[in-house]
């Protein structure tokens, strides 16, 4: 399968799109078919672009996709214009709907996108509520902005949605039928570790948080439930990867590894026994995915977390999401109730590393989108491109 690959960022940098980006790239590379990474380039208007990616993240990450938007009649000629150049099978967006707007395509190609969330489904959804509108001008598009979605998502062939709850959104909002909208769970942003000994219940609870932000990752709730456990006189621990609490959120408990390089092999080393040894990942955060919680369930770590979003946990298998609102007390109910049962937790660790090794992992998910596609590139006829 010949597949072009089209985003407005390149699937060559990790960093893009919290590594989900480079994964998918990967994982169609190689499971899949042959990809080439079509240019990102604004043709006439790439002067705008690259103006706006001088800008500060905070308006560059609103301007960007506004603009590219507004002006995508232009930049998808240069799209099309690429297209033309081979012949492909598939177009594959993901992430940025934006780049498929306008697009009027060179031949028959199936046209695949996956996101875990669109911009007014994130909107319109307490995960986006969380953090507020920079931008509040920015209402008044809203409409064009839903009309240029359900445009875009009607036309394609396939709508991949890593969650139910992407896809009930996305459905409702943009009337796709369940033929080109389906749900495949994206995967760990890592290769599957080896997993160590059993974790042990003996020696206090380990819990641990991982991110970049510790407000937008639930930081106060989890501090305030590992508080509620010390005031029980249950000996606990938090432990922070990824960021640096402010000292208000911080006690002897609090163990903070600002930052952590998985290139240099001691502090790879560490990053895995933090994911070996804790006894849950906390993370009440809103998420419209989280690829923390899949890299947890792949060293069989159970997760708590908020039922918000279209986050990757499935109650009991691996982890429990508490309902929105719900306090530190009843997280450290939660705790409590599964580790004072070892037989039931050791059980929740075997499930949670299942559900990564069946569903959680982007080799699965390459191969769920071979098969989706396969069928319907046969039933398409062959046209030459326009350069033949």
């Amino acid at each position: 399968m010949k597949i072009a690959y089209l985003c407005d960022h390149s699937p060559e940098l990790d960093w893009t799109y919290s590594g989900g980006n480079a994964r998918i790239f990967k994982a169609l590379q190689s499971e899949v078919g042959d990809v080439t990474v079509l240019s990102n380039h604004w043709g006439a208007l790439e002067w705008m672009r690259r103006a706006i990616h001088e800008m500060p993240d905070a308006l560059n990450l609103r301007l960007r996709w506004r603009l590219h938007l507004a002006f995508s009649r232009l930049i998808a000629r240069k799209v099309a214009g690429e297209l033309g150049k081979e012949r492909y099978d598939m177009l594959f967006c993901p992430y940025s709907f934006q780049s498929l707007a306008g697009l009027k395509l060179p031949y028959p190609m199936l046209r695949v996108f996956t996101a875990d969330a669109t911009p007014t489904v994130y909107k319109r959804s307490e995960v986006g509520a969380s953090f507020g509108s920079f931008l509040s001008v920015s209402r008044l598009f809203d409409p064009l902005v839903l009309r240029a979605e359900r445009k875009v998502f009607q036309a394609n062939d396939l709508n991949l949605w890593p969650s139910h709850w992407q896809k009930e959104q996305a459905d409702h909002l943009y009337d796709l039928q369940d033929a080109q909208s389906v749900v495949v769970p994206w995967g760990a942003n890592m290769s599957a570790p080896q997993l160590g000994c059993s974790r042990g219940l003996d020696n206090g609870v380990r819990l641990l948080l991982v991110g970049r932000d510790w407000f937008a990752k639930g930081g106060l709730l989890a501090f305030e439930t590992l508080n509620a456990l010390l005031s029980r006189g249950v000996d606990a621990t938090l432990s922070v990867v990824g960021c640096t609490p402010p000292d208000f959120h911080r006690n002897a408990a609090v163990h903070v590894f600002p930052s952590l390089d998985k290139s240099k092999p001691e502090e790879l080393k560490t990053f895995e026994n933090l994911f070996q040894q804790a006894h849950f990942l906390l993370m009440p955060s809103f998420e419209s995915y989280g690829f923390a919680f899949c890299e947890a369930s792949a060293y069989g770590l159970p997760s708590l977390c908020l039922r918000q979003g279209g986050i990757p946990i499935v109650e009991g298998v691996n982890g429990f999401a508490l309902p929105s609102g719900s306090t530190p007390e009843m997280f450290a109910d939660q705790i409590q109730s599964v580790l004072s049962h070892s037989e039931k937790y050791e059980a929740l660790c075997r499930s949670s590393r299942r559900y990564y090794e069946t569903d959680l992992n982007w080799k699965s998910w390459a191969q769920n989108l071979r098969n989706l596609c396969e069928g319907r590139i046969v039933e398409r006829p062959l046209v030459s491109p326009r350069n033949e």
